[in-house]
């Protein structure tokens, strides 16, 4: 008797804590996006001057939007408080978006490139991962580590909670059972951590890619800055090499 009044006690708890748990599939996240800048400038004696005179990170906001298993990330803001960021180094943020629609497995991106918007369309690529038992709280939400790579050879380390129901994340990151609410990718000296979640009045009419006339892939991507960087006669030297691979990972992320 005693033992069936546990099992019932049991159930009850249990049932009490599924009804409990709630899942969001529609909201607005707050990110905010770390980066090196000093680390991300190419190694040429001529820079070397601006190097001492500008701020060593660049901190900015990016709202990621999501409903109906799609979604659009979008720049909002600096921390000029922090730091006043140089025009050449805000990299075209503010036209800069992602845009994925994880029911058709497509992504639209947009990303300013020599101070013109250039659009990317391609399917959503996957990325390996390997969870960990590491865990950490991010806004609120219990998360768990992740470690996954992408463009080959570029690793990302991510906390992902599934209390959160799409699969997805800042800039093209995805692919884990739930929400990645931070990023931190050593090569690219860039940290992402989301600092608040809303889920009243969100914009879902924001929730679409922006029309272009025509789309790249990123193979087309690549050769059309191997021509202009050809045509611009720079130097074949690793540090050169470095920093071009950079740019390029960037583009892509």
């Amino acid at each position: 008797m005693k033992y069936k009044i546990f099992n019932l006690i049991a159930i009850i708890l249990a049932a009490l804590q599924t009804n409990a748990q709630q899942f969001i599939n529609k909201g607005t996240i707050e990110f905010e996006v770390i980066t090196n800048i000093k680390k991300t400038m190419p190694d040429f004696s001529y820079l070397n001057e601006l190097k001492e005179s500008m701020p060593t990170f660049k901190t900015a906001y990016f709202n990621y939007i999501f409903a109906d298993n799609k979604s659009i990330y979008k720049f909002t803001r600096y921390d000029e408080k922090k730091a006043k960021i140089p025009e050449f180094f805000t990299n075209g943020d503010d036209e800069n978006e992602w845009y994925t629609d994880f029911n058709t497995g497509t992504s639209y991106v947009q990303k300013s490139i020599w101070n013109s918007p250039f659009n990317l369309k391609d399917s959503i690529k996957d990325i390996q991962w390997k969870l960990s038992n590491e865990s950490r709280i991010i806004a609120g939400f219990n998360c768990r580590k992740a470690v996954g790579k992408i463009m080959d050879s570029v690793y990302v380390f991510a906390f992902y909670t599934d209390e959160i129901t799409i699969s997805g994340g800042p800039c093209t990151i995805h692919g884990l059972p739930g929400m990645v609410l931070g990023v931190t990718i050593p090569r690219l000296y860039m940290s992402i951590l989301a600092t608040k979640l809303m889920v009243t009045d969100v914009k879902t009419d924001m929730i679409k890619p922006t029309a272009a006339k025509k789309y790249y892939t990123p193979k087309e991507l690549k050769d059309i800055l191997a021509k202009r960087w050809q045509n611009d006669g720079d130097e074949d030297n690793e540090d050169n090499k470095k920093w071009k691979e950079q740019m390029y990972w960037n583009l892509l992320l």
